[in-house]
């Protein structure tokens, strides 16, 4: 067995467990809420398009994190929560040759209607620090981050 060396949190709060079978045109089961979804490679890479696929769930898992932890950066940066709330994340995961295998790259993309330039700037780089996928990802995985004028 082989165990990767990093920070490691100091009290585990949760962890979530997935069991997939069948790779990327397969089945996967989460449970505690469950969570049950056909997997099936993405049409531009030759599948069926007919289930979620690994990218699609990182880009959510991602996002999701990131405007999360955007609540946190703006308590720091004493960002009125009734600005925050009206914020959206997009996040693209790209896949793409890489070697002898694949690599993976990231844009996040973020909407903050009623929050100056400066303070949305040092918003989004203090919630780059703060989130734990950013902060998974960090050095690994090239990352471009956005301010968006719109999300249509």
């Amino acid at each position: 067995m082989t165990t990767y060396q990093g920070k490691e949190p100091n009290n585990i709060a949760y962890t979530a467990v997935a069991q997939i079978t069948g790779g990327r045109n397969g089945h996967a089961d989460s449970r505690e809420p469950d969570l049950s979804l056909d997997l099936d490679t993405p049409v531009a890479m030759g599948g069926k398009g007919q289930g979620t696929n690994p990218e699609q769930l990182f880009a959510i898992g991602w996002g999701a994190c990131f405007q999360g932890a955007m609540g946190l950066a703006g308590k720091e940066l004493r960002v009125a929560a009734t600005k925050l709330a009206q914020s959206k994340v997009r996040t693209h995961i790209s896949l793409g040759d890489e070697g002898e295998s694949f690599g993976i790259k990231a844009k996040i993309e973020v909407y903050l209607p009623g929050i100056d330039p400066e303070t949305a700037q040092q918003l989004v780089e203090r919630t780059q620090e703060l989130c734990p996928y950013s902060k998974a990802t960090q050095g690994n995985v090239p990352t471009e981050l956005v301010l968006v004028d719109s999300m249509e």
